[in-house]
């Protein structure tokens, strides 16, 4: 059973993003209030630039991007303390040379007593206790990528946006990261290929070719990928 999930807008109105005379969005639009919000669609639809329109690593070239109140374009620092951001690859975002050490720039500016009490709990919490000081180098790739997320995590975000985050994992790690989504106390937009972590989702939007083409209940949205990739 899932916890109880506070839930805000997500509003994305009539976006298009071009890049070097490229257009990789397309007059998007779209209102999300779902707790567990799945992104397909084949390689270069447009879904991984979606997903950094949500926190502002990607800009628009037209319209507007709303997460929870905050303006894309005014509000950046705001944003991107509301939005917790998982790459497909962690080692984009472990910087330090260990677990504990990952976890604790996150808590930067919070009295010292306090970050060791939050790391403690964070790598229990994850099954990474035993590897708290071993060095970041030397953790499997599950590991990796739950550490990845546990460092945005401890941040306290409102909403996680994670892109393809089971796409480097074997099938146990995969399912593990995706279990950990699936219960999140917070929205959670995730971006995949793993057809059965859409299905499990509230809510799927499909992209193809730079444009949204379906959004709803996971079955029929799915349905209509499979019917394009006929």
């Amino acid at each position: 059973m899932r916890p109880e999930t506070a839930v805000d807008t997500i509003s994305v109105d009539h976006v298009s993003v071009v890049r070097d005379d490229r257009t990789i969005l397309r007059d998007v639009s779209v209102q999300l209030t779902a707790p567990r919000i799945a992104v397909i669609g084949a390689n270069g639809s447009g879904k991984s630039t979606f997903a950094r329109l949500l926190n502002a690593l990607v800009r628009p070239s037209s319209g507007r991007v709303s997460v929870h109140g905050l303006d894309g374009e005014r509000d950046t620092a705001a944003l991107r303390r509301r939005v917790g951001f998982v790459f497909t690859d962690p080692q984009a975002q472990l910087l330090m040379p260990t677990p504990a050490e990952d976890l604790a720039l996150s808590l930067r500016g919070e009295p010292r007593t306090e970050i060791e009490r939050q790391v403690a709990e964070t790598l229990t919490a994850h099954g990474l206790a035993a590897h708290a000081d071993v060095p970041a180098s030397e953790l499997s790739g599950g590991q990796k990528q739950m550490l990845a997320l546990a460092s945005v995590l401890i941040a306290g975000p409102r909403l996680i946006v994670a892109d393809e985050p089971t796409t480097l994992l074997d099938l146990r790690n995969a399912r593990r990261i995706s279990e950990l989504l699936l219960t999140l106390p917070m929205q959670v937009v995730i971006v995949t290929h793993d057809l059965e972590l859409a299905a499990r989702c509230d809510q799927v939007l499909l992209f193809d070719e730079g444009r949204l083409v379906a959004s709803g209940e996971p079955a029929p949205v799915i349905a209509a990928y499979r019917a394009l990739c006929e």
